[in-house]
């Protein structure tokens, strides 16, 4: 039987007695004709296994190629050479599967991230990918703890959806129309009557008007799921299809808001940290070398590790627009002209503005809050200063924004005239105004863009090698 074998991670806490086990796994490499590491993804850490000189066939040897998967049976005794402290020595080997070494495009050499993204059917098998993937097991996992611990309710959103919750535009449609000659009205725009569902649909942008829904009901919810923008952004910080945590809470206001992501984050953090030590450690190695090609400023001053214990550590600095707008007008880059992009009061701010914000002035992470309603979504709740509404996003070092959330609009006749400032259809949204007209309560909710935390805590720079398959502009390969 197959789930008789024993994983090398498990195996590996043992203390080698001549324990007969079985293991199966991919061959990373085979020298000496006698040695065989292996490894089967539970861990970075390979198996040596000792095929004694003799005991078995040359043209068996001949097939313990690179990736080559192997089913073997043996004795764990005590290793002799360096930097094991066991080894299984085979008593019984057999090829489950050939591997034509030569043809393998994962020749045991360093490998840059870009050919990776190339052969992503196969990064899995590096031992920086296999580790990015457990950590983003771990935080997902986490994901579910954390609300599940705290009485939530996890909501299932529509991924096909006739709204736009963010009013951007930018939504991949759904159709069945032919594409050749879709029918069309008097007017020569496309008759979506006759489209599968009656009228024009898109894959989801956000699930929070439905989570509102929900919240408005059952207390307190989440989301945790595929979101899609057809944002035509070819860099490291956007992807077309990626993951969204989006907690909705009934009698919460902004402050409540701050509170609960702050924890969330401090909690994903504890718990990879707590999980996936050597997984962590590997990554922070493999960042202190690649940091080593660059000039001594852009350099960290703290390793991966360094770095999630200080944000742990730490409670975020708590700031309004306002504040941040002041202190970058008045930062020694402003002043020397070292941004890119231009500050002033109204600005949606960039990354290079927010970066400059948590990594040099404050040098940990900072919520701002308050910012110009010009800028932000119709849902969210104007003060009443009537320039700015009760938002609030979460900044981290290395990335940026992380969350972004709100107190949401509860008062019918500030929303229904907001939504008329932006053209957002209200006969539309007929069901979301209903959360107003029936028993409305102030309440609030945020987003946590799940690859953006992923790539936080395994100090990954481009967003693209922290979910298995990359959807991009012209990239829908795998």
């Amino acid at each position: 039987m197959f789930n008789k074998r024993t994983k090398i991670k498990d195996l590996l806490s043992w203390t080698p007695d001549g324990q007969e086990v079985t293991v199966m796994g991919w061959v990373r490499s085979f020298r000496n004709n006698q040695f065989i590491a292996l490894n089967d993804g539970s861990t970075n850490q390979n198996l040596q296994v000792f095929a004694e000189l003799g005991k078995f066939d040359d043209q068996l040897l001949k097939r313990f190629t690179t990736s080559a998967s192997l089913k073997i049976q043996g004795h764990l005794v005590a290793s002799l050479g360096k930097g094991q402290v066991m080894e299984l020595k085979a008593d019984h080997i057999e090829v489950l599967g050939d591997s034509d070494g030569e043809a393998y495009p994962l020749q045991p050499k360093k490998h840059s991230l870009e050919f990776l993204r190339e052969i992503a059917h196969l990064r899995f098998r590096t031992n920086t990918f296999s580790s990015v993937f457990r950590i983003r097991h771990s935080l997902a996992f986490a994901v579910h703890q954390f609300f599940n611990d705290k009485g939530f309710v996890y909501l299932h959103t529509p991924i096909i959806t006739a709204s736009d919750a963010e009013g951007a535009g930018e939504m991949f449609r759904v159709t069945t129309l032919p594409f050749d000659n879709p029918p069309r009205n008097e007017d020569g725009t496309v008759n979506f009557t006759e489209d599968f569902f009656g009228k024009s649909t898109n894959l989801t942008v956000s699930g929070q008007l439905e989570g509102e829904l929900g919240a408005t009901a059952l207390g307190e919810i989440y989301t945790f799921g595929p979101t899609f923008r057809a944002e035509n952004s070819n860099t490291s910080r956007h992807l077309a299809e990626f993951w969204m945590i989006e907690p909705e809470m009934a009698f919460f206001d902004l402050e409540d808001n701050m509170n609960l992501a702050e924890e969330f984050i401090h909690y994903l953090i504890s718990y990879v940290m707590k999980n996936n030590p050597q997984d962590l450690e590997f990554l922070s190695q493999r960042l202190t070398e690649e940091e080593k090609q660059l000039p001594q400023d852009k350099r960290s001053e703290m390793t991966l590790l360094e770095k999630l214990a200080f944000v742990n550590d730490n409670v975020f600095e708590r700031i309004t627009y306002t504040e941040a707008v002041d202190i970058l007008l008045n930062s020694p880059a402003y002043k020397k002209k070292k941004f890119q992009y231009e500050v002033k009061w109204g600005i949606d701010l960039q990354s290079e503005h927010e970066r400059y914000l948590v990594e040099k002035h404050f040098k940990k992470p900072v919520i701002v809050t308050n910012y110009p309603k010009d800028i932000k979504a119709f849902y969210m709740r104007q003060n009443d200063d009537g320039k700015t509404v009760a938002a609030m996003d979460i900044l981290a070092p290395g990335i940026g924004e992380i969350v972004g959330g709100s107190q949401r609009e509860e008062r019918m006749d500030k929303l229904v005239e907001r939504m008329e400032q932006m053209h957002v259809p209200a006969d539309e949204l007929w069901w979301y105004l209903d959360t107003r007209r029936f028993g409305t309560v102030p309440h609030a909710g945020f987003g946590l863009g799940f690859e953006r935390m992923v790539q936080f805590v395994t100090g990954m720079t481009n967003i693209r090698d922290v979910i298995a398959f990359p959807r991009a502009p012209k990239q829908a390969e795998f």
